[in-house]
């Protein structure tokens, strides 16, 4: 029986392939390091193997699946050269898999995580769709009509594919350890935009993307008029935002979704406008649009005592302004507190006053230490410099954390890329 090895299982994109692959009936197992990550939570469920990297875990007749993260001095991959076993990097294996459906590709700088699960939730109600979602969230189906994933500009990752359809959410400047600037980001987008085989559902609200040039159709969503799918008369109720769609000036339907950021309801309008494509009916996107729960660590709200802990996955000036804001809009008469843990000095060092700046739209602001990536070099530079930046901004340590529980009837906003979650960890364990 050929097995499916993941070196490197514990990613988010390779885990939520192998819950794909285990869901088709493949016999699936994986390695990695020895340290608890929240995506091997869904593989331990389903049963997956899990191994510590050895050499020994390689065996002929294995198909190799490597993380884009470990090259062919890693232990395991120079195993599999030894022994003369092809190993498929995930990006260009994903690449192959999904040309057996009707693949849907969702990228941006922003929103990338919550738009495909939206989508693969709207999807999955009308027909049978297996889906991929970044935050290490995959479902197979074994006679799935359409296939949704998350791709990743990064190392411009996404050109391993060539999809049916790509929503494209917004062009910003992020991952400066990678790219120049935000030319940069544009010209790895435009060369996706080439690739794509059906059409391109892009926000036309955003400038970069409205220069988009492609082989096939491209379908603009926004709150601006000249967008063929429209926002308009947006209204904040206890669900969420209610809001009504125009197709090039003709009402199509009022819709609801949860969430109370105007990012949600782009999402949602880029949902809309490609089931619109794929002739899916109104009436279900609109039924299953307001029962989305959302996906992991993307505003997870958590009561205790008088105070709502939100955990986000927030690691970017816009980002970061977007919850905030969105937190505002939820609970307007709470005081909201910001606890942030940037994530690599390259993108602290390069949008330093952008941090600060977004940062500063809460009422109280805790930075936690930098966490950095294994590729970088810290330089001279330390949190302090953002501090120095955010008047009154405080700077916590894992065990000083009392000075949160003086902060009653309020939002703690937990917030970053890294381990931001051991912090809200000792936190709750404290006022517990």
């Amino acid at each position: 029986m050929n097995t499916y090895h993941f070196i490197g299982i514990k990613g988010s994109g390779m885990s939520a392939l192998a819950q794909i692959l285990h869901d088709m009936n493949e016999h699936v197992q994986g390695s990695d390091v020895e340290k608890n990550f929240f995506t091997q939570v869904p593989l331990e469920k389903k049963g997956i193997p899990l191994l510590p990297f050895n050499p020994e875990n390689i065996q002929n007749g294995q198909t190799l699946i490597a993380s884009a993260a470990y090259g062919e001095d890693h232990p395991e991959i120079k195993k599999a050269l030894e022994l003369g076993i092809n190993v498929h990097p995930y990006p260009q294996f994903l690449g192959d898999f999904i040309s057996k459906f009707t693949s849907i590709a969702v990228t941006g700088s922003h929103g990338k995580t919550s738009t495909t699960g939206l989508l693969s939730h709207v999807l999955g109600a009308s027909l049978p769709t297996s889906y991929l979602i970044g935050d290490g969230t995959g479902k197979g189906t074994e006679d799935s009509t359409y296939f949704a994933f998350e791709a990743c500009e990064y190392r411009r990752h996404f050109l391993n594919y060539n999809p049916d359809y790509c929503l494209m959410t917004n062009i910003d400047f992020d991952h400066p350890d990678y790219f120049k600037n935000v030319d940069d980001v544009f010209s790895a987008f435009q060369e996706m935009a080439m690739q794509v085989n059906k059409a391109i559902v892009a926000c036309g609200d955003d400038e970069y993307l409205q220069g988009i040039h492609a082989n096939v159709p491209v379908v603009f969503y926004g709150f601006n008029p000249d967008n063929d799918f429209q926002a308009r008369n947006l209204e904040r109720t206890e669900e969420g935002i209610r809001f009504d769609v125009y197709v090039r000036n003709n009402l199509y339907g009022t819709f609801t979704v949860p969430g109370f950021g105007d990012h949600n309801v782009l999402n949602a309008l880029a949902v809309i406008a490609l089931c619109h494509y794929e002739n899916i009916p109104a009436e279900t996107v609109e039924k299953h649009l307001k029962t989305f729960s959302g996906v992991k660590r993307r505003f997870t709200e958590k009561v205790i005592g008088n105070q709502i802990l939100i955990d986000d996955y927030a690691h970017h000036p816009t980002e970061i302004a977007a919850t905030i804001n969105a937190t505002k809009n939820k609970y307007p008469t709470k005081k909201v507190v910001a606890i942030f843990q940037p994530h690599t000095f390259t993108r602290t060092k390069t949008f330093l006053n952008e941090f600060a700046e977004s940062l500063s739209k809460a009422d109280e602001v805790y930075l936690c230490d930098i966490f950095g990536s294994a590729r970088e070099n810290a330089g001279k530079l330390s949190i302090q410099d953002l501090q120095d930046k955010i008047p009154g901004a405080k700077l916590i340590k894992d065990n000083e954390m009392d000075e949160l529980r003086t902060f009653s009837d309020s939002v703690l906003l937990f917030m970053g890329a890294g381990d931001i979650q051991k912090y809200q960890q000792a936190y709750e364990s404290l006022i517990n």
